[in-house]
């Protein structure tokens, strides 16, 4: 397995973690968790030990998961979670941001119960609340650094300035938001300069576009009625038709390299730079296996520009969320 650093003065973690949101949450009902702990034992016998969830999947209930695949396996692992999103139980749609330092204190001991370890290696703040000054939420997260519970600290979503402001507190480890070739805004807005600069490890989440770049989805009707796709702007209408003309092409290339268009899209990510460590999701054995292939796949500099072309920000149709959700990005 190749690695990557996390972070200036972190360890060395699988050079491509494994996203485990969906194998308990938003993409389809109901959930095979045999398959999900088999994937997720694969994914350390082939050398995969970033695995990456949040207290909100579920909600709690993918910790769980982990905490059961995991067990007896501790020492193999390199366990990241999340919070600060809160969700309703009586309404699944609903969400809600808490950075207080009291609720810090109160979601690291449930993950880390959910998950029975004593220990959490990577803690996320999952959204920045804007109530609450980013110097306090950090300050309580390294307050769990002192006591033992956490050993590295990460953000997901927040800003360049954010980041900067909370390195100060305590050192960042990690900066986790969306990115693909058709999420590239974190080349604009500062974020992957700011992190090369500060030292910080960036964690691409949904490097393969939510399964879009792979070519397999075909139709918005492929989505269980409950898919959270169903209701982003990019898979919808018109976007999805367009956006799918531009995955056509992906494909064309990845056939004349003889591999997926999964494959390709991620080996683009991976060429962005040794600073980052996607973290592709997948709840089955056979698209993590294909996922970790795409480690040995080379990109020329025609290979790149091809890509980035095809997939440039003007080209591809509709936002990455709903306005009400990207409302709680970048702050």
């Amino acid at each position: 397995m190749h690695t990557r650093q996390l972070g200036h003065n972190g360890p060395q973690v699988s050079a491509i973690g494994l996203g485990c949101m969906g194998m308990s949450d938003f993409y389809t009902t109901g959930s095979d968790s045999r398959e999900a702990i088999a994937t997720l034992h694969r994914a350390l016998e082939l050398g995969v030990n970033l695995l990456d969830s949040a207290d909100m999947y579920g909600p709690h209930s993918n910790e769980e998961l982990i905490g059961q695949a995991i067990r007896g396996k501790r020492q193999q692992v390199f366990l990241a979670s999340k919070f600060g999103i809160v969700r309703d139980p009586g309404d699944a749609a609903a969400r809600g941001v808490n950075g207080r330092p009291e609720y810090v204190r109160a979601s690291i001991d449930g993950s880390l119960r959910r998950l029975g370890v004593e220990t959490l290696d990577l803690y996320y703040l999952h959204r920045v609340d804007p109530h609450v000054a980013i110097e306090e939420t950090v300050g309580a997260m390294a307050e769990l650094v002192k006591a033992g519970k956490v050993r590295y600290l990460g953000l997901s979503e927040a800003s360049a300035a954010t980041l900067e402001r909370a390195h100060q507190v305590h050192p960042i480890s990690a900066l986790q938001s969306e990115y693909s070739l058709w999420s590239r805004d974190q080349e604009d807005n500062g974020c992957l300069a700011a992190c090369q600069r500060l030292g910080v490890a960036f964690v691409p989440y949904s490097p393969l576009g939510r399964g879009f770049l792979t070519g397999a989805l075909k139709s918005p009707d492929d989505f269980a009625a409950d898919d959270y796709r169903r209701f982003s702007p990019r898979f919808q209408g018109e976007n999805f038709q367009r956006n799918l003309r531009l995955v056509a092409q992906v494909q064309q290339l990845a056939a004349d390299k003889q591999v997926s268009a999964g494959q390709l899209a991620l080996a683009w990510v991976l060429a962005q730079g040794d600073y980052l460590i996607p973290i592709p999701g997948t709840k089955q054995r056979r698209y993590l296996e294909e996922n970790v292939a795409a480690l040995e796949i080379r990109l020329s500099a025609g290979d790149l520009a091809s890509l980035e072309q095809i997939f440039s920000p003007q080209n591809t149709a509709g936002g990455r969320y709903p306005e009400e959700v990207m409302a709680l990005l970048d702050r």
